[in-house]
């Protein structure tokens, strides 16, 4: 009799826990699992910020998928997903042969949502992976090597689309960044743009006034320049065209604006809705028991609300641990229980110093937040590889 076959697409945040669980769960031989992922690594994405502005190595940002899934329980296949076809409930990967499915978890991230801006995708930089952010941090720096020579304002001048968590920590980041990168290139520090622009009227829309408020004063402070409610109309290798034709010269722009789903599920017939999967309460794809969607690419609502939850690292690790628990229920006949998600709380950087969030009722500013954001980034080491990962990759 031949065990069911597991496969994970993705070694996010959503589908490492889900391994991580099946490894923990399963008997042996209960079950054949298979986790596919691009990269030999995972990359920790509240973090790749940091090596965008370079205030951090890119190392700090990734570990070894390897390091963290035990293989003799959990086959690991690096290669990238083709595509994924539900009537023969096999997956197609680009350097192997196709594999077979009983249950597939998708966990494939995102893409980059242009909302239509021309010539975004051609000329933007966008914090998406490891290669992106190295990218983004030698292309800044070359322009800053160019400036003394050329006296081109817009060589020192940064724009960064989109005012939500990504952007306003990037922002952060380059403030921190700034004052080494200018005495390292001779530059005037107060030479220097930064401009945040933002089509809402508020930087980090739905978060809560009095953290935003003390978040744009202190970015402000460090000359940080926003522009609100204005929608970026066209990206070129110079810069941005703002609606009403307002021009801004810039060598360096940076996409930070939104995601949508992987076009994979779009492309396999799986209903989205801007890409991402409706799931219902047991993270099951409309109309297939067989396939369940976390991450990025699931849309789960907040009844609340009756809105999206936005797609965070803290909703795809508890849908991650709840998925492994439900299915070794499902493999052996029990019954899978609902999600729910619970949020832990917020807590967003302004650089190595400074952060603002809450965690329940409580607000958090300045040191305190920046030190429960370390914290935040300690415990998911933890979940992941207990102790000793925390030691080896954590840093305060």
């Amino acid at each position: 009799m031949s065990v069911p076959k597991i496969v994970i697409l993705g070694g996010g945040y959503g589908g490492l826990m889900t391994a991580k669980g099946l490894q923990k769960e399963l008997n042996y031989n209960e079950a054949e699992v298979t986790l596919v992922n691009q990269n030999s690594y995972h990359y920790i994405t509240t973090k790749l910020h940091e090596p965008a502005a370079g205030t951090a190595h890119h190392d700090h940002a990734r570990l070894a998928i390897s390091s963290v899934i035990n293989t003799d329980k959990v086959r690991f296949v690096q290669d990238k997903v083709t595509a994924i076809k539900l009537e023969e409930k096999e997956i197609q990967l680009e350097n192997h042969e196709p594999l077979q499915y009983d249950y597939l978890v998708i966990g494939l991230g995102s893409a980059p949502e242009t909302f239509g801006i021309r010539g975004l995708l051609e000329n933007a930089f966008f914090i998406r992976n490891i290669n992106g952010v190295r990218m983004i941090r030698e292309h800044m720096e070359y322009m800053f090597s160019r400036y003394q020579n050329e006296k081109k304002e817009e060589l020192i001048t940064i724009v960064v689309g989109g005012a939500g968590f990504t952007g306003i920590e990037y922002v952060g980041e380059l403030v921190d960044r700034m004052p080494e990168l200018c005495r390292e290139y001779d530059i005037p520090l107060e030479k220097v743009r930064i401009i945040n622009v933002e089509a809402a009227p508020t930087v980090l829309p739905g978060f809560d006034t009095e953290l935003v408020d003390y978040a744009v004063k202190y970015l402000e402070s460090k000359g940080v320049e926003f522009l609100i409610s204005t929608p970026i109309e066209e990206c070129m290798e110079d810069g941005v065209i703002l609606k009403g034709g307002r021009e801004i010269k810039a060598a360096t722009v940076v996409w930070t604006g939104g995601v949508r789903g992987n076009k994979l599920v779009e492309d396999s017939g799986i209903e989205t809705m801007r890409g991402r999967v409706k799931v219902d309460e047991f993270l099951h794809a409309p109309g297939h028991d067989d396939v369940f969607v976390l991450g990025d690419s699931a849309l789960v609502i907040n009844e609340e609300i009756n809105r999206p939850y936005p797609p965070t690292a803290q909703i795809s690790t508890q849908q991650g641990q709840l998925l492994g628990k439900n299915l070794v229920a499902k493999i052996r006949g029990g019954e899978m229980k609902s999600f729910k998600y619970m949020p832990k709380g917020t807590v967003a950087s302004l650089g190595r110093k400074e952060a603002i969030g809450f965690v329940g009722t409580k607000k958090y500013y300045g040191a305190k937040a920046a030190l429960l954001k370390k914290l935040i980034d300690l415990r998911w080491l933890y979940l992941l590889g207990g102790v000793s990962l925390v030691l080896r990759k954590g840093k305060l």
